[in-house]
C-alpha cells in the first residue's frame, strides 16, 4: 500500500492547506506514489491514523504541528495491533513549535524531512499512556509522544491556541509565556513515582510547572528535559519549583539552554509510572494540562511509559 500522508491544512495559520499539493509533490519525489488526505476537524487525524493502522499501512507521513503528531500517535496506539504491525511515522513539521522533531534530530526544512523518510533509518521510541480529567470533568485516556506538563505550560498552550500567530511560532510562544507568567499560581502537588520496582515513593512538590517528559523540548524550543531519551523506557519528571514570579521568570530563561536543571529551585526525578494529584483545588483553573502542545484537560493525572511503541523516520 502507498504511504498515507495525513495533512493538517490549518497548520501554520492555514498556509499548509494552501501549499498542500506542492508539499505532496516534493514528498512523492522521495517516497514515490502517495495517498494524501486532509484533516477536516480537531481529532480527525486520530480516526485517519487508526484506520490506516488497522488496514496495514506500513508508513504514515504527518504534515502538521506537534498537535497533529499527537493525534496520529493516538490513532496508531488505539488501533489494537501489536507494536511490530504499527506503521512507521514520518514527520513534515508545519506547526507552531516543532518540538518533537528536535528530539529526533530532524532539521526544519522540507527537503530534510523527506531525506529522513527516504533514508530507511528508523528509531523505535517510547510513548506515554495517560489518564486525566478532560474539560467536561470526565476521566479520559490517551497517549502522548513528547511532553505532558501541568501548570504554567498549560496556560501557555491555551493562550497560544487563542492567538493569531501573525508573527510566527516563537513570537506566539514568547507572548503567551509572558501572559502565563503573570497569571499562573503555585500548585501543591502530591506526586507518586514508580520506577517499576518495590521502591515506589511519594513526594510533595509545590510548583508552578511540572513536566513529564519523553522528549526534550516543549514550548517552541525550551529544553525542559535535556537528559531525556525517548527510547530508554523512562519518563523524566521536571518540577520548576515555586519561586516568586520575578525570580521564577529570571531562572527559567535558562530553560532555552537546558541549564535550568542546575537551579536549586528545580527538582528532577525519573519513573516508569507517575501519579499527580492537586491539593489546592482553588488554583485548578490556573493549572491546566499541556499534552504535546495541546490544552486538553486538568489533574489528576496517571501516566506510564509504553516502551518501544512506535518507529519514526530519522536522519
Amino acid at each position: 500500500m502507498k504511504p498515507l500522508v495525513i495533512l493538517n491544512p490549518s497548520s501554520q495559520g492555514g498556509r499548509t492547506g494552501k501549499h498542500a499539493e506542492d508539499i505532496a509533490l516534493v514528498i512523492e519525489r522521495y517516497l514515490g506514489p502517495i495517498e494524501l488526505v486532509r484533516t477536516n476537524a480537531p481529532r480527525h487525524a486520530i480516526e485517519l491514523a487508526r484506520s490506516a493502522t488497522v488496514e496495514g499501512r506500513e508508513k504514515l507521513v504527518v504534515v502538521g504541528g506537534d498537535g497533529t503528531v499527537h493525534e496520529v500517535v493516538n490513532g496508531v496506539m488505539s488501533a489494537g495491533v501489536d507494536a511490530d504491525a504499527r506503521p512507521t511515522l514520518g514527520i513534515v513539521g508545519q506547526g507552531t513549535g516543532g518540538d518533537f522533531r528536535k528530539t529526533l534530530g530532524i532539521e526544519h526544512h522540507l527537503e530534510k524531512y523527506c531525506l529522513a523518510m527516504a533514508s530507511k533509518r528508523h528509531r523505535r521510541v517510547d510513548v506515554g499512556r495517560m489518564s486525566y480529567r478532560d474539560r467536561s470533568g470526565e476521566t479520559t485516556e490517551g497517549y502522548f509522544i513528547n511532553i505532558l506538563s501541568a501548570g504554567m505550560g498549560g496556560l501557555v498552550d491555551e493562550y497560544v491556541a487563542a492567538s493569531e500567530k501573525r508573527f510566527g511560532g516563537t513570537a506566539a510562544y514568547f507572548s503567551a509565556s509572558f501572559r502565563a507568567l503573570l497569571n499562573n499560581e503555585v500548585g501543591m502537588l502530591r506526586v507518586t513515582l514508580d520506577p517499576g520496582t518495590s521502591e515506589e515513593r511519594t513526594v510533595e512538590l509545590p510548583t508552578r510547572l511540572i513536566a513529564i517528559c519523553n522528549g526534550r523540548f516543549f514550548g517552541g524550543g525550551m529544553e525542559v528535559a535535556p537528559m531525556a531519551e525517548p527510547d530508554d523506557g523512562w519518563l523524566e519528571i521536571v518540577s520548576l519549583g515555586s519561586a516568586p514570579k520575578f525570580r521564577f521568570a529570571v531562572s527559567t530563561l535558562a530553560i532555552y539552554r537546558g541549564t535550568h536543571v542546575n537551579s536549586p529551585d528545580v527538582s528532577v526525578h525519573r519513573a516508569r509510572r507517575v501519579v499527580v494529584n492537586l491539593s489546592n483545588e482553588e488554583v485548578r483553573d490556573r493549572f491546566p494540562l499541556d499534552i504535546d502542545g495541546e490544552p486538553l484537560g486538568t489533574l489528576p493525572l496517571d501516566v506510564e511509559v509504553v516502551p518501544n511503541a512506535i518507529s519514526f523516520c530519522v536522519p
